[in-house]
């Protein structure tokens, strides 16, 4: 047969079996449903065949909606490529009216019929906004988080969206950064098992259902290290750190089944991660054996030229491709250089048939292909946002985040029957009280202040309201209202904390106080009102500097930024209905002089002595301690437990074996309540020095008053492993310690061997 003939012939039985034109002639059943049935390799070696060059680097290109006051919309420019078939993904176009009408071009406009990928932000929700991610992480409660990005999942289908750009599962440590807020804090295993359950909730059990997206674990890697918590900035770090700290919980969201991974912004070790193929290629896609595709951070590409290691855009081009980046988000590079690098030998053509086939290979996964307008369903568009469960489950995590941090006399919970005076800037928001990366959430109507939340349980005629000053700034005019309130009520609520833009990307903080005159109003209510308890509730995307408030105030209640029905959840919290249970997945610092500081760092070869911690020629410092404000784990709760009768089922482990350990959790106080149970280890002498302790197990459960429960964990030789000095995962045999407890907080008591 003509090879001309043969290719019209193949191009359109695959049209056929796509589905995609409903112009197209669909007669033939029996060819369709043969060409359907072959696997989804056949079909893109089938199609692949038909593409040109120009249309195989055009599934390499994103393109972004611009964002208008209505809604957003598609430039002139970017249609006119959508119309060419040189487009494979679209940045910001959502809702279901305006995704159907630019695939349809796709589809029905362009040489083969291949449908857009279309892309957006839904970090911690899409109209329903869930906690920070910060603060979902505080939760420790997997099925929770799971369940919060399933109902992301579910909002953000229903108007055309295929694919977000989340989880995020740097580790970062540096509460300056502002992104610290996106992640899931400090800890390796607490990331890792984070971000598996997002891309679980995400995903779904079958990607070709609708009401699903894919995920994107990002940003590979480093990019919570950057120097200074300086967002951008460089990243330097041995094979150790990286291995040990940094690339567990990507290797997570690998064995979750994640179908996409995004660059970081940062350079590590001098290259930038756009560029570098020892982590792309060597790890990701060899090591790993990751087979779904790459896509850069915005803009990312051409910042290679600024950081200095490419000489211009079209170079910026061949690193990333080379380096095993699929696909370009806005940089421009791909579209503008690729087909020449590859006419001029520069760049290989099967790196593009690589990166062509795994951007088709999720199309196909997601079903686009047999119904390119399955996702843009105008009347299921509007039958699933803001569903009153999805709501109602906004409002259980956002209690379910909060971290009692302290909690003197029992200042909480509140009380029905007192008066209480509600302050601060905070305290009637609706504005920030969703947080950065909040998607399509409504930052005026639809969210929930706290003040609505606390009218549930009290009537107008108990609260006494005064703002006291705002969020930044030095005027301190309303001091005398808010102290005022404060004497005439049984109790003071201070609501506290940063604007939701002092948080998130590009916005690094030197200073990690209260901002603005907070503390000092703080300051003015207990000295003119020194007997009555203060409550501070806290907003904020990072750990804060809380040294002078710990001192000031009776009661610190870790809200975070809680979301869309934040302010019911907290008022649950505050007056009992929900006992808090929250824990920090990340070291509040005593001031920020202390940062870098997290639970399991090192131990010096002159460590601090405990009983002299004064002690000169040790590592400490002259005028703060070495340890922090709130410790990685630690949160109060309105109960009290206690920790018993810890058993090991073996003092000696071999290779083979399993260790049980075992705690019996008793609630003592008063109220019912859930507790985390954690699980920590010390390998006390490996060929490379390791932490003083790890997180490596926890299990959250709920005790009613005066109940125990057995807490048990299974210890594998696959939780002792690291990667040693001879770069191996491995693990070595020697004594161990183990703890069991509520916080990181402790001294080891507990051994074992392996041998």
């Amino acid at each position: 047969m003509n090879r001309i003939i043969k290719s019209t012939v193949v191009a359109l039985l695959l049209l056929i079996s796509y589905g995609c034109n409903t112009t197209k002639d669909t007669t033939n059943k029996n060819e369709q449903a043969i060409i359907m049935a072959t696997p989804f390799d056949a079909k893109i070696d089938s199609l692949m065949d038909l593409m040109t060059l120009k249309e195989k680097i055009g599934q390499t290109v994103m393109y972004s909606g611009d964002l208008t006051v209505t809604g957003p919309v598609v430039s002139n420019n970017n249609q006119k490529y959508v119309k060419e078939g040189v487009v494979g993904a679209m940045l910001n176009v959502f809702s279901a009216k305006a995704t159907k009408d630019l695939q349809k071009i796709a589809v029905e406009e362009t040489r083969l019929g291949i449908p857009l990928l279309f892309g957006y932000d839904v970090i911690h929700g899409y109209k329903t906004i869930f906690p920070i991610n910060l603060g979902l992480a505080a939760s420790w409660d997997l099925e929770d988080i799971k369940k919060g990005s399933r109902i992301a999942a579910e909002e953000a289908s229903a108007v055309g969206i295929h694919w977000t750009f989340a989880p995020m599962v740097d580790i970062s440590r540096d509460p300056r950064w502002g992104r610290i807020s996106e992640s899931a804090g400090e800890d390796v295993y607490l990331a890792s098992q984070i971000g598996k359950a997002y891309v679980e909730g995400f995903q779904g059990e079958d990607l070709s259902k609708h009401n699903t997206i894919l995920a994107c674990a990002k940003h590979f890697v480093g990019y919570g290290a950057a120097q200074a918590g300086r967002d951008y900035h460089t990243v330097n770090m041995g094979e150790d750190e990286l291995r040990n700290v940094y690339l567990p919980p990507f290797k997570a969201t690998v064995e979750a089944g994640v179908e996409t991974f995004m660059t970081a912004f940062n350079e590590l070790n001098g290259i930038p991660a756009t560029g570098n193929k020892y982590i792309f290629r060597d790890i990701l896609k060899d090591e790993w054996n990751f087979k779904g595709f790459v896509v850069t951070d915005y803009f990312a590409t051409n910042e290679m030229v600024v950081h200095g290691y490419a000489k211009d855009r079209k170079e910026a081009a061949k690193l990333a491709i080379e380096a095993g980046v699929d696909q370009d988000m806005m940089s421009n590079a791909n579209h503008l250089y690729l087909e020449e690098l590859v006419n001029e030998g520069e760049v290989d053509v099967k790196l593009i048939d690589d990166a062509c086939r795994r951007v088709l290979l999720t199309k196909y996964k997601l079903g686009l292909f047999e119904d390119p307008y399955k996702y843009s369903d105008e009347q299921r568009e509007k039958e699933v946002i803001y569903k009153p469960e999805f709501l109602e489950a906004a409002r259980q995590s956002a209690a379910m985040s909060s971290v009692l941090l302290k909690n003197n006399v029992s200042s909480l919970p509140l009380n029905k029957t007192q008066t209480i005076a509600l302050i601060g800037p905070l305290a009637k928001d609706k504005k920030n009280i969703i947080g950065n990366w909040a998607a399509e959430g409504d930052r005026n109507g639809k969210a929930i202040s706290i003040h609505q939340g606390i009218q549930e349980y009290l009537s107008d005629s108990k609260i006494i309201y005064a703002k006291g000053c705002d969020i930044e700034g030095a005027d301190d005019i309303g001091f005398g209202a808010a102290i005022d309130a404060a004497k005439k009520a049984d109790k003071i609520v201070m609501v506290l904390g940063e604007s939701y833009e002092m948080s998130g990307e590009a916005a690094s903080r030197t200073n990690i106080k209260l901002p603005g005159r907070q503390t000092d109003l703080i300051k003015a209510i207990r000295k003119e009102v020194p007997n009555k308890k203060i409550i501070l509730v806290l907003m904020n995307g990072r750990p804060l500097d809380l040294s002078e408030e710990d001192i000031l105030v009776d009661t610190i209640l870790e809200t975070w930024f809680p979301g869309t029905s934040g302010g019911y959840g907290v008022a649950d919290v505050l007056f009992g209905a929900y006992n808090p249970s929250g824990k920090l997945p990340v070291t509040f610092p005593r001031n920020v002089g202390q940062i870098p500081l997290y639970y399991n760092m090192k131990r010096a070869g002159r460590p601090m002595n405990p009983d002299n911690p004064k002690e000169r020629y040790t590592s400490n410092y002259l005028d703060s301690p070495n340890s922090p404000l709130y410790a990685f784990g630690h949160g109060l709760s309105y109960t009290d437990y206690k920790y018993s009768d810890i058993k090991l089922s073996a003092n000696t482990i071999g290779f083979s074996d399993t260790l049980t350990a075992s705690v019996t959790v008793t609630n003592t106080g008063e109220y019912d309540g859930h507790e985390v149970v954690q699980l920590y280890i010390h390998d006390k002498v490996g060929s490379l020095t390791r932490p003083v302790k790890e997180l490596k197990g926890f299990q959250k459960i709920f005790l009613k008053k005066g109940e125990s429960k057995t807490v048990k964990f299974d210890v594998t030789i696959e939780d002792l492993k690291y990667y040693n000095a001879s770069s191996n995962f491995d693990v070595e045999p020697g004594e161990f310690e183990i703890a069991i407890k509520g916080s990181s907080d402790f001294n080891f008591e507990n051994t074992f061997r392996l041998e």
